[in-house]
């Protein structure tokens, strides 16, 4: 008994607010050393497939970047119950990511060495941003850190074997993979050269797209030149990633100013609450959506002026002119296609797509395995209505063309019974209604106005009426929109 405390106690150290990963949790430098991890983990070919064909994180890189913040933040917190809930909700989520390549290669996303090397690029790129940072981190320091993965790999797949147990033979490991395994895969070049050049605002930006336009041009090619002078240089080699003049010098520059804020008051720098800000919508009642409101009104006008002053050319997204559909609060076919239905960014609507609102709506909802299995199978037989109904050409997948000629019939049986099954999954108690409380779970905000009713509920009919408003009217304005359209 004595024995099983003490393991109990080992483990509990390695998570909580005094272990080596939450210090590093509202350090500027993690969320350059973060994008270097990921570029490590899309160049493994069976991640990088994975992610191609099931990550939102080209349409929707902020929503992605929230989730992963909560995640990692229930993964290393103190309470062992939540850790292993979470752990089990991501293993469901990995479970269902499978396939194969663009050359054959079978990928699964439970594959234990491809976990492990997930975690090991989170690891050593902690330990390069501090090396390069000009605060490298002692032997102990990373003796501690490394035990930390290491029980955070555990915690996933029940034991960190595939990981080397001593550090020593970690940096032996993570050569080997580097210089033999990792390849010029589709989802690094994207995220090098895509991502950042062409990153959709955040929800707090949005109503400013020439300012965001204007400040992108300048920091996606930065970010790129960054990232890539950061990456280990035999990987750089094999992949032919381009060696800029100046690039090492101006990351060595990003990572030491990111440092610097370690000089700031404590508390200065919140990373969670920098995200959630990022995330508020305008219809919002947190306090910070008023301050918020502002800011928008006030980038409205720079962005105005801005326009005026210094023209851009190229892919600056404008402010759209209205349409007839903007008047009527409908979004054009081709634009609900693009930030609703394509889910994924790959400019067709497949299974992968439907996957990724259910992936959503379930995280949002915090939904155990038998509710959110629900859930996913009622997106599959949607998937599968739309796909009859749709998929013209037979190639298993419906283009933007096809949705546009035949967007009528988008509102079958099966939408239907995705509203019906989502309502059910929001009403927690079961008592026919949602209230105030399950209503802000899966919107974050507030009932609105014209959703208040005398006993301050929600009903299916008007929930279910909503719904698909939302997804067969393409009507804007709904709380839908910042669930399920928001980058």
């Amino acid at each position: 008994m004595t024995t099983e405390t003490t393991g109990t106690a080992d483990e509990a150290s390695l998570f909580g607010p005094k272990s080596q990963f939450s210090a590093f949790f509202d350090d500027p430098r993690w969320a350059l050393a973060m994008i270097r991890a990921t570029v490590l983990e899309a160049a493994h070919p069976q991640i990088g497939a994975a992610l191609v064909d099931n990550s939102t994180f080209v349409a929707h890189p902020w929503r992605r970047l929230r989730n992963t913040f909560l995640s990692m933040r229930r993964m290393f917190g103190t309470d062992p119950a939540v850790r292993e809930r979470e752990a089990a909700r991501l293993n469901r989520l990995h479970a269902r990511m499978s396939g194969s390549d663009s050359r054959g290669r079978a990928y699964d996303a439970m594959d234990r060495a491809t976990r492990a090397w997930v975690v090991a690029t989170l690891f050593e790129s902690a330990v390069t941003m501090c090396r390069l940072s000009g605060q490298p981190l002692d032997q102990d320091t990373m003796e501690r850190m490394y035990a930390e993965y290491r029980a955070f790999l555990a915690a996933l797949d029940g034991d960190a074997a595939e990981l080397p147990e001593d550090l020593n033979d970690f940096w032996r490991y993570f050569d080997r993979v580097v210089e033999n395994e990792l390849e010029n895969t589709e989802a690094a070049r994207v995220i090098l050269y895509r991502l950042f050049d062409h990153l959709p605002a955040p929800a707090l930006l949005d109503g400013a797209p020439t300012l965001w336009a204007a400040g992108r041009a300048v920091a996606g090619p930065l970010l790129g030149a960054i990232t890539v002078a950061s990456l280990p240089e035999p990987y750089r080699r094999r992949a032919g990633l381009p060696e800029m003049p100046g690039a090492p010098t101006l990351m060595q520059g990003a990572y030491l100013a990111a440092g610097l804020a370690r000089f700031l008051p404590e508390g200065w720098i919140n990373a969670e609450s920098i995200i959630e800000a990022l995330s508020l919508s305008p219809d919002s009642d947190d306090p910070r959506a008023r301050t918020v409101t502002a800011l928008r009104s006030r980038m409205k006008r720079a962005s105005a002026l801005l326009r005026l002053l210094t023209p851009l050319s190229g892919d600056t997204n404008p402010d759209p002119a209205p349409s007839a559909g903007t008047e009527e609060n409908r979004r054009s076919a081709e634009e609900f296609f693009r930030r609703v239905l394509d889910q994924t960014g790959d400019g067709h609507l497949d299974w992968p797509d439907l996957a990724a609102m259910a992936r959503e709506l379930s995280t949002r909802l915090d939904l155990d395995e038998p509710e959110e299995a629900r859930l996913y199978d009622a997106f599959a037989a949607w998937w599968r209505e739309l796909q009859t109904a749709l998929d013209t050409d037979g190639d298993g997948r419906v283009s933007a063309e096809e949705y546009a000629t035949a967007v009528p019939s988008l509102a079958g049986p099966a939408l239907i019974r995705v509203a019906e099954v989502l309502f059910d999954a929001t009403d927690k108690d079961g008592n026919g209604s949602i209230d105030a409380d399950e209503y802000r779970t899966l919107f974050r905000t507030a009932f609105h106005r014209d959703l208040t009713t005398a006993d301050g509920a929600y009903g299916q009919s008007a929930f279910v009426g909503d719904f698909l408003s939302f997804m067969a009217g393409r009507r804007t304005g709904t709380p839908y929109d910042p669930l399920l359209a928001d980058a």
